[in-house]
C-alpha cells in the first residue's frame, strides 16, 4: 500500500501542463493576504474555523468540505498515542448540508483515531494518513483510488445518491510542526460546474491557506490555554481562601454568581439610567475576574481575626479561663463557709445560706457573661456596665489579688455590635488594602485593567462612608457598585458565619432597604436587584426553603435615599489615589 500512496500522493510539481493562468494566480494571492488578515484578527473559534473551510471551498470551487480538529483523548493509556481528528465543521453545497462551526447543528460522526490500539499509524483512512505523514494527498476520483478505504464514503454516496469524487485533504501544522487539524474538500468544480480534480496551483494556494489557518488556530489553543490557567489559578486562590475560614467557606464562589445575575439585568434593562449600560465580552470577562478576585486580600487576614467567633476568641476561647476563675471564687466562697462554721458552729445554716447566695450569683453572672461572649446585634449600656461590675470583682492568684477579668478581656465583652474590637475591624477591613496592592501590583493587560478598581470598591458607600479609600458613588464604576450589593447580599444570606444566624430573604432586603435610604448601596441597582428578580432567583438555587418567605417589594421601592452633600471635585478626585488615613499603615506594610 506504501508504494502506491506514495506514487499517487507526492507533492505536487509546479509546472503542469496546462499554461499558468497568472492573472487569476495573482487575485488568488490577493485574496489569500486578505484572508490571512482576516484570520488574525478573528477571535472566535466557531467564525474561524469556518472562514477557513469556506475561502478553502471558494478558492478550490469545492462542492464541499471538512475540517477536522486534532485532539489528544483522555483515555490514559501511556502506550498508544489516542490522539483524533474531531469533526469541527461540515459543509456541503449539494446537500445543502451546514453542520459545525456557527450553525450550533452538532456533527454526529465518529472522530477518526490516528493510531491504533498499538500505536501504528493509522493509513487507512485519508484524513488520518495526511495527519500522521504531514502530506497533503489529491486524490482525482475516490472510487478507483487503491490507496485509501472509502467503503465508508461508498455507502453514504449510496444513501444520499451524492458521488464523493476528488478529494483534497492537507494537514495544518503549527509553528512546532504539529498537526493541529486537517482540511478536506470534495469535489472541485470547474466553469462548467463539473467535477474535476484539484488543480495543483490551486492546491499550492489551499496549502499556504492551511498554513495561515493553523497558526491562527494554534494562536488561539495558545490564548485558550492562557486563559484558562489564569481563570484555574484565580479560582485556586479564592478557593483557598474559602478553605482557610470553614465559617466563610464558598462566599468567594457565591459572590460572582450574584454579581452576573445583577450585571446582566443591568444589560437587559431597556429604560432609565442602565438603558445604555452593556458589557462586550472582554467587559464580561474582566468583570468575572475581578468578582472573583474581590476578596484575595484575606489570604493575609489572621485566622484566629477572620475566624473570632465569640468576644474572647484568639486562638483558643478565653471565656474558659474566666471559668476556670469563677470557679476558683466559687471554692473560695465554699472553704469561707467552712471556716465560719468551724469559728461559729451555731451559724452552719446562715452560712451555708450565704455560700449557696454566692456561688449563685457567680454562675448567674457566668452564665450572662457566657451570653454577652456569643456577641449579637447589639449590647445595650446597662449590660455593658454590669461587665464592668462583675470584671472589678478580685480573685486573689498566688497571693495576688488581681481583677475578675482583665483589661483586654472587658474591652472585648463590651463589643456593641458582633465580635469584633475596632483594631480588629481594622485588620479584618484591611483585606481591602491587600487585595487592591495585590491587584494593582499585577501585570494585567489592557482588556483587564479595571479588575483592581472592580475588585476593590465593594466595601465603598455611595455617601464616601465606606472603605478604604472614601470614595462617592458617582466616582464608582457600575461593576463595582454592582459588586458592592452582590457582597452585602452574600454575607447577609450566608449561613456559614460564626456570629450570626443566616437571615432570612425578607430580613435581608429589608436590612439592604436601609442601606440604600442610608446611601450605603446604590438605590438604582438596588431597586433593579428588586425588580429583575435576580434576589429571588439566586434564593431559590442557594438559599434554603426556610430561609425564603415573602418580601415586600414595593415597600422597599418605595424607599429613598436620603439626600447629602457631596464634597469638591478635587477632594473627591484625591481619594482615588489615596487610602484613607486609618488604613494607610497598612498599605505600606
Amino acid at each position: 500500500m506504501q508504494d502506491t500512496q506514495e506514487a499517487h500522493h507526492k507533492d505536487p510539481e509546479v509546472t503542469t501542463s496546462a499554461p499558468v493562468d497568472w492573472a487569476r494566480r495573482a487575485r488568488d494571492l490577493e485574496r489569500l493576504n486578505r484572508v490571512g488578515v482576516a484570520l488574525s484578527a478573528e477571535q472566535n473559534k466557531d467564525r474561524l474555523i469556518e472562514l477557513i473551510l469556506l475561502e478553502a471551498k471558494d478558492l478550490t470551487r469545492a462542492d464541499g468540505g471538512t475540517l477536522y480538529l486534532a485532539v489528544e483523548n483522555d483515555a490514559g493509556d501511556e502506550v498508544a498515542d489516542t490522539t483524533q481528528l474531531h469533526f469541527a465543521i461540515l459543509r456541503n453545497d449539494t446537500l445543502k448540508v451546514a453542520r459545525g462551526g456557527t450553525t450550533g447543528e452538532p456533527i454526529d460522526l465518529y472522530p477518526v483515531p490516528l493510531y491504533d490500539a498499538a500505536g501504528r499509524p493509522n493509513h487507512k483512512n485519508v484524513a488520518s494518513y495526511c495527519a500522521t505523514t504531514k502530506r497533503s494527498v489529491n486524490i482525482a476520483d475516490a472510487y478507483t483510488e487503491p490507496g485509501f478505504d472509502f467503503s465508508g464514503t461508498k455507502a453514504f454516496d449510496s444513501k444520499s445518491g451524492y458521488r464523493s469524487q476528488s478529494f483534497l485533504t492537507i494537514p495544518m501544522l503549527n509553528n512546532d510542526g504539529r498537526v493541529i487539524g486537517v482540511l478536506q474538500l470534495i469535489n472541485a468544480r470547474d466553469d462548467d460546474d463539473n467535477v474535476v480534480a484539484f488543480d495543483a496551483q490551486k492546491q499550492q494556494i489551499v496549502e499556504a491557506l492551511a498554513s495561515q489557518a493553523a497558526i491562527a488556530l494554534n494562536n488561539q489553543h495558545l490564548l485558550h490555554a492562557q486563559k484558562a490557567l489564569l481563570e484555574s489559578f484565580i479560582k485556586l486562590i479564592a478557593n483557598a481562601i474559602d478553605a482557610k475560614s470553614p465559617y466563610t467557606g464558598g462566599h468567594c464562589t457565591r459572590v460572582p454568581i450574584i454579581t452576573e445575575l445583577l450585571a446582566r439585568a443591568a444589560c437587559e434593562t431597556v429604560e432609565g439610567p442602565l438603558k445604555d449600560f452593556c458589557l462586550s465580552d472582554d467587559e464580561w470577562y474582566e468583570l468575572r475576574i475581578a468578582a472573583w478576585l474581590h476578596d484575595c486580600g484575606k489570604v493575609v487576614t489572621p485566622v484566629h481575626v477572620m475566624d473570632k467567633a465569640t468576644k474572647l476568641e484568639t486562638i483558643a476561647d478565653r471565656i474558659h479561663g474566666i471559668r476556670a476563675r469563677t470557679e476558683i471564687l466559687k471554692r473560695d466562697a465554699e472553704l469561707a463557709c467552712l471556716r465560719r462554721i468551724l469559728a461559729d458552729p451555731s451559724s452552719k445554716a446562715a452560712a451555708e445560706a450565704d455560700c449557696l447566695a454566692v456561688v449563685a450569683g457567680l454562675d448567674d453572672d457566668f452564665a450572662f457573661l457566657e451570653h454577652v461572649n456569643i456577641g449579637g446585634e447589639f449590647l445595650p449600656p446597662e449590660q455593658q456596665a454590669r461587665i464592668k461590675t462583675i470584671g472589678a470583682r478580685t480573685i486573689t492568684i498566688a497571693g495576688v489579688d488581681v481583677p475578675l477579668l482583665s483589661a483586654d478581656e472587658l474591652d472585648n465583652l463590651c463589643i456593641s455590635r458582633g465580635t469584633l474590637t475596632q483594631d480588629e475591624r481594622l485588620v479584618i477591613n484591611g483585606h481591602m488594602v491587600e487585595t487592591i496592592k495585590m491587584l494593582e501590583a499585577l501585570p494585567f493587560p489592557r482588556h483587564l485593567r479595571r479588575v483592581p478598581e472592580y475588585a476593590g470598591g465593594h466595601h465603598e458607600k455611595m455617601d464616601g462612608g465606606g472603605y478604604p479609600r472614601g470614595l462617592y458613588g458617582g466616582d464608582m464604576s457600575l461593576p463595582a457598585r454592582i459588586m458592592a450589593v452582590a457582597d452585602v447580599f452574600e454575607a447577609l444570606t450566608a449561613q456559614d458565619r460564626p456570629y450570626k444566624k443566616a437571615k432570612s430573604l425578607s430580613e435581608t432586603m429589608n436590612i439592604m432597604a436601609s442601606m440604600k435610604a442610608d446611601n450605603h448601596l446604590d438605590p438604582v441597582l438596588f431597586d433593579l436587584f428588586i425588580s429583575s428578580g435576580v434576589y429571588r432567583t439566586y434564593a431559590e438555587h442557594y438559599l434554603p426553603s426556610e430561609l425564603i418567605d415573602a418580601v415586600d417589594e414595593e415597600a422597599l421601592l418605595a424607599m429613598k435615599p436620603r439626600p447629602f452633600e457631596l464634597p469638591a471635585h478635587d477632594v473627591r478626585a484625591a481619594r482615588k489615589h489615596e487610602f484613607l488615613p486609618a488604613y494607610r499603615p497598612l498599605s505600606s506594610l
